[in-house]
């Protein structure tokens, strides 16, 4: 593991803050851990949270990508940021991230660390398939539990959780990542009741189609797709707000056509889109 601390002043100009950012800073400041945030998604938290002025630390597997983001957000927004490469795959390296920051005080966690792969399910390594449920649900579960027991005992904060539109039926040819993410979903809804008493927002992200790292990894094709910056802001304007949130124009057409099918039908109609999306996997 490799933890830097870093402490900057910008010499530039900061816009004033929006409505949404003094509401960020002001509920779930001073301090946000983002996982995932070397890129996609989790990169695009970290600067809409840096230019809320929320102090960071950025979680992932590279460590030289995140120390380049933090000199970035700490430039820009005159922020403080600590950097953990870390594998959440690994159990002893998900309880690391809480030991790393048990001096801070932490407002709010994004769990936006995740992979998804393609395909027939039985045709997959069974490796990479377990790896994903390791990173996608256990991690989840457990950083969710560590900072969920932190921010009741504060009396206040927030979890974002990352679902999918995927989460909400099987999916053929993506069916161990669509469970995971129904896992995700279901335990943001649990928790976002258990923990309002306490002054804890949870939110869970159910975006449909991004372009990002992830298509990529899992050898998918996007064709219409949203921005992961506007996946993010979208996000956070749901927080303490909203239980669930379906990001963007797309999301929300996709998930209003399949809505007037049944389960089923859902299902085989997924199977079509992932076959398109998938031609070139065997």
């Amino acid at each position: 593991m490799t933890t830097t601390l870093t402490t900057t002043t910008t010499t530039t100009t900061i816009a004033p803050a929006t409505r949404l950012e003094r509401r960020l800073r002001a509920r779930y400041g001073p301090w946000a851990v983002v996982t995932g945030a070397s890129d996609g998604i989790g990169r695009e938290f970290a600067r809409t949270l840096a230019a809320a002025g929320l102090h960071l630390v950025l979680v992932a597997r590279r460590g030289e990508v995140l120390a380049a983001l933090a000199e970035e957000l700490g430039r820009a927004h005159g922020i403080r940021t600590r950097v953990l490469a870390l594998d959440l795959a690994q159990p002893s390296e998900v309880a690391e991230l809480g030991v790393a920051t048990s001096d801070l005080d932490v407002g709010l966690l994004v769990a936006a660390a995740g992979f998804g792969t393609s395909g027939r399910f039985v045709d997959a390594a069974l490796d990479a398939e377990l790896a994903m449920i390791d990173v996608n649900c256990r991690a989840v579960a457990a950083l969710a539990y560590a900072f969920g027991r932190r921010f009741a005992q504060r009396g206040r904060g927030g979890l974002v959780l990352m679902s999918s539109l995927l989460a909400f039926q099987g999916v053929p040819r993506a069916a161990n990542y669509a469970a995971t993410k129904a896992y995700v979903q279901s335990l943001a809804e649990g928790l976002r009741l258990e923990l309002a008493p306490d002054g804890v927002d949870v939110v869970a992200s159910a975006p449909g189609p991004i372009h990002s790292g992830f298509a990529a990894r899992a050898a998918m094709t996007m064709g219409k797709a949203q921005t992961p910056a506007a996946v993010a802001r979208a996000t956070l304007a749901a927080l303490g707000r909203r239980g669930t949130v379906r990001p963007g124009w797309l999301s929300k057409v996709l998930e209003g056509s399949l809505s007037m099918l049944p389960r089923r039908g859902r299902v085989r109609m997924l199977a079509r889109v992932m076959r398109g999306m998938t031609a070139g996997d065997a």
